[in-house]
């Protein structure tokens, strides 16, 4: 495969999630090391895209096509498991907490270890990981109109639930994150989520530093209402770029 068209070919790769691995390239175009870095440096010299630790970035990335709950899955695992271990410490006998949708919010589903408490999410898959793990604990899931794509129940019934609700606690996460603004695919998701964390005395905000610098849809908060911002550390210190005091680092 010739040069440019390897550099059209990252081009495309990274046009799905906004980001890519070195050893991406190296699987999916047959190439060495070397050649797939020094085809990141060339884009990146090219003001195409920000190289990262292991890989690279595009800049003020805004997908075409929000990923699946599935697909998302898949990619930052490792951090994402991180982050979610850190939230769970945050949570304590006797809160009444809110959890979001996300594949973060899922994986923390799975790391609360403590008994005595009261959950409410409107995310499917959150609620199947709680209920493996029930224990002592009263887990409701918020009913409503499934979005297939994020498996999460928004609209009118969801929210009429919600505004109704207080919590101690809300831990949520987003598609995007650019300066104050925290973002998310579709207005309605945003709308269900943006309730629960106004009825929360405190917000916690999951996020791997891939969503920095992203743009999506719809804003709906704003990072100076948030108690704490839980993000991965990465060797490119991206965490740097999220415009509050309030990180703690997992």
């Amino acid at each position: 495969m010739l040069k440019e068209e390897r550099l059209n070919k990252i081009m495309e790769l990274m046009s799905k999630t906004g980001t890519i691995k070195v050893t991406d390239i190296m699987d999916k175009l047959a190439v060495s090391d070397m050649t797939a870095r020094r085809d990141l440096g060339e884009l990146e010299s090219q003001g195409k895209l920000q190289r990262v630790h292991g890989g690279a970035r595009l800049h003020d990335f805004y997908p075409q096509k929000e990923l699946t709950h599935v697909e998302k899955k898949i990619i930052h695992i490792e951090e994402k498991e991180k982050i979610a271990e850190r939230a769970a410490d945050f949570i304590q006998e006797g809160d009444t907490i809110f959890i979001g949708p996300g594949t973060t919010c899922e994986l923390l589903a799975e790391k609360i270890q403590i008994d005595n408490i009261r959950i409410v999410t409107n995310c499917w898959p959150v609620f199947q990981r709680l209920m493996k793990n029930k224990q002592n604990r009263m887990i409701y899931l918020l009913g409503g109109e499934m979005r297939e794509r994020t498996q999460a129940f928004v609209g009118e019934i969801t929210n009429k639930n919600l505004q109704d609700m207080h919590f101690h606690k809300a831990f949520f996460s987003c598609n995007a994150l650019t300066k104050q603004d925290i973002m998310t695919s579709t207005i309605e998701e945003g709308q269900t989520q943006s309730i629960a964390l106004s009825n929360s005395i405190k917000r916690y905000l999951l996020i791997d530093t891939s969503k920095i610098g992203k743009t999506d849809f719809s804003v709906y908060y704003h990072l100076k209402d948030i108690t704490k911002v839980i993000v991965n550390k990465d060797e490119n210190e991206n965490y740097s770029k999220i415009e509050t005091d309030g990180i703690i680092l997992a």
